[in-house]
């Protein structure tokens, strides 16, 4: 249904009835003595631990996504699952480590809280700070200081495993020669120009065995048949009437939009102190020194000082000064915001002023177009109710001020009603015998559809696309001409041979990795060079040209070279990396098959409610 701002009081009542049900179970839900969602051996998992991990998953999320998600989407993603996954397992290791024997002492803990930035004051760590800070979030410092003493023996655990996994040297070596082995080729291009003969016309045999061998190329895809009413605000635009008051006090509303005062584009140079901005000016006005020269010894680029344009109120003390000064001319130095600073006039925007009488047309249709979305508001839960009453699409129409509508649709239609994205999402999803329902589009109408059928993948007959089909068989005739003449051009190519001895145009490309792109070439054309020997010569299919390739050379890495030993480091590390957390995985798994754990799913219910 579409989303309004008129009450449905039906729905009202549903909703309140939920929401007494939901009152009931948030005040009896969570206990404030509940404080553990279950255990993990013999260590308790917290509420707040799990609700931390919620919370930080969440805000992740949210981050991806650029907007806050609902915790209804996180649960959707299993955002919950993961988060309850991660505080488990690191309960487990906390018993595991505990199991083993493996603790720290109150040195360790307090050399940990010490480097803590929030409990960080003037002077270093600070006790009043720290407690403060633990007050905030609900914390003892018994169970804040048990919390980094666990941390820290988990970490060493965890270190314990991974710790003597070593770099696999030898795959470094073979991925940096593989990845940084060059070539150094000669190739050009073979095109229909390069012909010897032109290509004939597609024959009435070849149309059809064309079209015999590739009917996909003319199957029309599966087409929805849907019938449509819809309204929106353009189509009763001119129906809408617009006070000249109304008008005239939007123009008045936004008057800073049409009358914009004079301004000027500026740069301002800003100095630590007055006396070097006075000494900069003097070696200015002396002829010393150049504008750019100033910025460059501050070590800016025009770039950096450019204010853009501004008004005389924006530059406050040095408005006056700037306003009467020439193109080109600096004044100061004036006090800026920053700081004592030059400023450069580098050019005038005369005073810009739109008239009533000229921008009234656009305010006009503006604001006939609000109106025309409030009335379309306005009617739609009448419309709606037409609906619920049986009405048809066509019956919308003829009572409404709906317009009616029919479309054979595919994924590839977007004229008309089917350039909005809610209609296409509809089209797409819409079931035989569904009861409509109105749904909004972008700029404020709204539609209803109904799907009267489907009509399958269809082969056009081929008189109806002849021509489609003789163009077709045309460019593969083209193409397979140009490969050809392209093999009789290669056949002639020895290792020494100049291309342009055969009329070609070469290009000569040195120390092509697998990474590199070759314009004008083809994707595969990185795994032809890779499967070709030294003075090889090769016809690549570039769709309507063809590229003849020769391989001059091949060239091994420079393993001495800085960027390929940083390469082979970081393939070696990445290596290391990725066994050691697979190790470590098996043995956190193992850990967690073999410790009894026990969650409260009713008490994990009641967490989530809260969100």
């Amino acid at each position: 249904m579409a989303k309004k701002d008129k009450p449905r009081y039906g729905a009202w009542i549903i909703v309140g009835v939920i929401l007494v049900g939901l009152a009931g179970f948030g005040s009896g839900g969570l206990s404030g003595n509940i404080r553990n969602i279950g255990t993990v051996g013999e260590k308790e998992v917290s509420v707040a631990s799990y609700q931390r991990a919620l919370n930080d998953q969440i805000r992740a999320v949210s981050a991806q996504f650029g907007q806050q998600i609902t915790f209804q989407q996180a649960q959707a993603f299993g955002i919950d699952q993961l988060a309850l996954s991660q505080v488990v397992l690191l309960r487990t290791l906390d018993n595991e480590a505990d199991q083993l024997g493996i603790s720290v002492g109150d040195e360790r803990v307090f050399e940990r809280l010490r480097a803590i930035p929030s409990f960080q004051g003037s002077g270093g760590f600070n006790r009043e700070t720290y407690r403060l800070a633990l007050q905030q979030s609900g914390q003892s410092a018994a169970e804040f200081e048990a919390g980094i003493r666990e941390e820290t023996a988990r970490t060493l655990l965890q270190g314990a495993v991974v710790s003597g996994v070593p770099a696999p040297q030898a795959y470094a070596d073979a991925m940096v020669q593989y990845i940084s082995e060059s070539r150094d080729i000669t190739w050009a291009v073979v095109d229909a120009e390069d012909l010897t003969a032109p290509v004939p016309g597609a024959t009435e045999a070849a149309q059809q065995e064309y079209y015999d061998a590739n009917p996909a190329e003319f199957t029309l895809p599966e087409a929805r048949n849907i019938t449509y009413a819809w309204l929106t605000p353009t189509m009763i635009l001119d129906e809408m009437v617009v006070p000249d008051e109304a008008v005239e006090r939007l123009y008045n509303e936004r008057i800073a939009e049409f009358v914009q005062p004079e301004r000027r584009l500026v740069e301002r140079l800003v100095y630590l102190d007055a006396d070097r901005a006075e000494e900069a000016m003097a070696r200015l006005n002396a002829g010393e020194a150049t504008f750019e020269e100033l910025v460059a010894e501050r070590g800016l680029s025009l770039t950096d000082v450019d204010l853009g344009d501004v008004s005389k109120e924006d530059l406050r003390a040095a408005g006056d000064a700037v306003f009467a000064a020439d193109t080109g001319e600096v004044v100061g130095p004036f006090n800026s915001r920053l700081g004592p600073a030059l400023f450069r006039m580098n050019a005038v925007l005369s005073e810009q002023v739109t008239t009533l009488e000229e921008a009234t047309p656009d305010l006009r249709e503006e604001l006939a177009a609000d109106a025309a979305r409030d009335y379309i508001n306005d009617r739609t839960d009448a419309i709606i109710d037409l609906l619920a009453g049986g009405a048809s699409m066509a019956d919308l129409a003829e009572r409404t001020e709906m317009e009616l509508g029919s479309v054979n649709w595919t994924p590839d239609t977007i004229d008309g009603i089917a350039a909005y994205d809610a209609f296409r999402d509809a089209a797409a999803t819409v079931q035989e015998g569904a009861f409509p329902e109105i749904i909004d589009l972008a700029d404020g109408g709204i539609f209803a559809l109904t799907l009267d059928g489907i009509t399958p993948p269809t082969l056009q007959p081929l008189e109806d696309v002849r021509e489609a089909v003789a163009q077709a068989w045309e460019a593969q005739a083209r193409q397979e001409a140009i490969l050809a003449r392209a093999e009789e051009i290669a056949a002639d190519i020895l290792p020494l041979t100049g291309f342009d001895t055969l009329g070609l145009d070469p290009v000569i490309e040195q120390g092509l990795t697998r990474r590199s792109f070759v314009e004008g070439t083809p994707p595969n054309f990185n795994d032809v060079l890779f499967d070709m020997s030294i003075g090889e010569v090769r016809v690549v299919d570039a769709f309507d040209r063809a590229l003849i390739v020769r391989l001059d050379n091949i060239a091994a890495p420079d393993l001495t070279d800085p960027s390929v030993i940083a390469q082979r480091d970081a393939l070696a590390e990445n290596a290391r990396a990725g066994i050691a957390q697979d190790i470590f995985d098996a043995y956190a798994t193992s850990v967690q098959q073999r410790t009894e754990t026990s969650l409260n799913q009713q008490t994990i219910n009641a967490v989530n409610a809260q969100f």
